[in-house]
């Protein structure tokens, strides 16, 4: 049993049994028991467990300083100031600008203006309590023109600047590589992640962030959700450089079938040329910890039959063991290699003995949701733009009855047993890695009419996080190896082909002012960091929670 501050025990699966049947008996529902008066000292155990099911303690989790809690951001998503600084244009400086690729038309030029407002940022982190924060370095601002270019010292110096004042303040930097943002002149040169030039460039944006961070930066995130950008970028067109061809899309260049699974291959190498970079010339001497974060669906059958349940199989493959399982393993899914043949790229010989000897610390988990999952190899099915590439169709109702709540965006439900599924199959999967939930996060739909007051008060941000913790430390009860959690996002950005019209953050930020209002999500997170019970009922003025002391 896990404690609570007053001794009360959350109770194991075994234990909630024990206790269900003493509440059964105290109520007089059980058998032989009708009529009887329940005596107060046998209705204690109603109290364990409307206690552990409808709140979430610090307590259940690992101390600091052997657990992080943190927010989460990326570069192009709140920086703004993308002509300031030296910096060079990047793929989404230009794609955003051209007519129709965003859902509003807005762009991420100015966003959450963090590269002026820095500072106020991390004030609002400190004020928070938490003890790290998971952001990203534009790699236009390090290398405006990749390695092309020089190095822009009033880059390292901005970064130089956020790393240093989070020091100072005890929050320890989660730094990510590369989060989606690439020198546009390396598209133009020679294709991005299509060619294989690109692990030479990536490898040396690597190398300069190790030697000019690495001293106070002990934890790298290689790439995020490659395995998202990869599809979205060349399969479904969304994501610049938008290539992509039938049935997936209509776009003027591409093929969705061959160049989704060349810019993997070529982000999996790039991500294996980085950690080779960094063990051979800065871990020891550093001390850090270097991983890569993906994108983490969970998924269930949608009807109770083995094609679906095979179905699940091949989603999960074409999913995280995409990148996950040639980096841990050593190559491709069998999966993926029966459906996809000779459109998924081999390994040579040289580049498998690179993957074998050149392993990950750390797993970074990015899980938002759950679905359903349905057959398309012996079924009907209408093309889907996620899974589809597995031969399934990825639905969120079942009999009329949706998986989980909706939220303020079609691709996101509120299914918290999801995160506990997740963890505890990719523990099996991958011997227990280190692993860090680098983003879980809940959106509110927005329009331009909307004011702060329409967002502060986000009770479903606050049941939807409190959920996704309460089976997360169920999963480190079972032994599952969490280190962390962050939460997307600290403030409200630009949510990339969205653009302004779904809100992740705890903070929320009028665009047209840049002024940050905390919501009430941030004062339950406060409170939670603080050490406090907080139930998914908190109310703002009177929050229903039992202080630790």
């Amino acid at each position: 049993m896990t404690m609570t501050p007053d001794g009360i025990g959350c109770p194991t699966d075994t234990d909630r049994k024990r206790l269900e049947e003493l509440v059964e008996t105290a109520a007089g529902s059980r058998p032989g028991t009708e009529g009887m008066a329940p005596k107060a000292a046998s209705l204690w155990p109603l109290l364990v467990l409307f206690s552990c099911a409808s709140a979430i303690h610090r307590s259940q989790f690992p101390p600091p300083p052997d657990f992080l809690f943190g927010t989460s951001t990326s570069a192009y998503q709140i920086e703004g100031a993308y002509l300031e600084g030296k910096k060079g244009l990047s793929n989404w400086d230009v794609y955003t600008h051209k007519q129709g690729t965003i859902k509003d038309g807005s762009n991420g030029d100015v966003a959450a203006d963090h590269y002026h407002r820095y500072m106020e940022d991390i004030e609002l982190m400190h004020s928070l309590g938490v003890n790290s924060y998971r952001f990203s370095i534009a790699w236009t601002r390090i290398l405006p023109r990749g390695r092309f270019g020089d190095v822009n010292p009033d880059g390292v110096a901005f970064y130089n600047a956020i790393i240093d004042a989070l020091v100072q303040k005890g929050i320890q930097p989660f730094v990510t590589i590369f989060h989606y943002d690439i020198p546009h002149e390396l598209e133009e040169r020679y294709g991005a992640w299509l060619s294989p030039e690109i692990q030479k460039d990536f490898g040396y944006f690597a190398e300069v962030c190790f030697k000019m961070f690495g001293d106070r930066v002990k934890f790298w995130v290689t790439m995020n959700e490659p395995n998202l950008l990869a599809k979205f970028s060349y399969m479904d067109g969304w994501y610049p450089p938008g290539r992509c061809s039938k049935p997936f899309g209509k776009c003027a260049y591409g093929n969705s079938s061959i160049e989704p699974y060349i810019a993997g291959h070529n982000m999996i190498l790039s991500h294996v040329n980085a950690v080779s970079i960094y063990r051979k010339n800065y871990q020891e001497k550093q001390g850090g910890y270097i991983g890569i974060s993906v994108y983490t669906r969970w998924y269930e059958p949608l009807r109770n039959s083995t094609i679906d349940q095979l179905a699940v199989e091949r989603a999960i493959s074409f999913n995280v063991p995409w990148f996950l399982d040639p980096i841990i393993v050593g190559d491709y899914p069998l999966e993926m290699r029966r459906i996809l043949g000779s459109n998924l790229p081999q390994f040579t010989l040289k580049q498998r003995k690179k993957l074998r000897v050149t392993k990950l610390d750390f797993i970074g988990l990015n899980h938002y949701s759950t679905w359903y999952v349905k057959d398309c190899i012996f079924s009907p099915c209408e093309l889907d733009p996620v899974d589809g590439d597995a031969r399934v169709v990825s639905l969120a109702e079942r009999d009329g009855v949706l998986i989980g709540k909706e939220t303020g965006v079609s691709f996101i439900y509120d299914v918290p047993h999801g995160m506990e599924e997740v963890v505890v199959y990719y523990k099996q999967r991958y011997n227990n890695t280190a692993t860090y939930i680098t983003e879980n996060g809940y959106p509110q739909a927005s329009d331009i009419s909307m004011t702060a007051n329409d967002f502060t008060s986000d009770k479903g941000r606050i049941d939807f996080i409190s959920g996704y913790l309460k089976f997360l430390a169920s999963a480190i009860r079972k032994g599952v190896d969490i280190r962390g959690y962050f939460v997307w996002s600290l403030l409200d950005n630009f949510e990339w082909t969205s653009g302004y019209t779904a809100r992740f953050g705890l903070y929320h930020v009028d665009f047209k002012t840049q002024k940050r209002t905390p919501k009430l999500s941030a004062e339950w997170y406060r409170k939670f960091l603080q050490g406090s019970l907080v139930t998914r009922k908190f109310q703002d003025g009177s929050q229903q929670q039992r202080n630790s002391s």
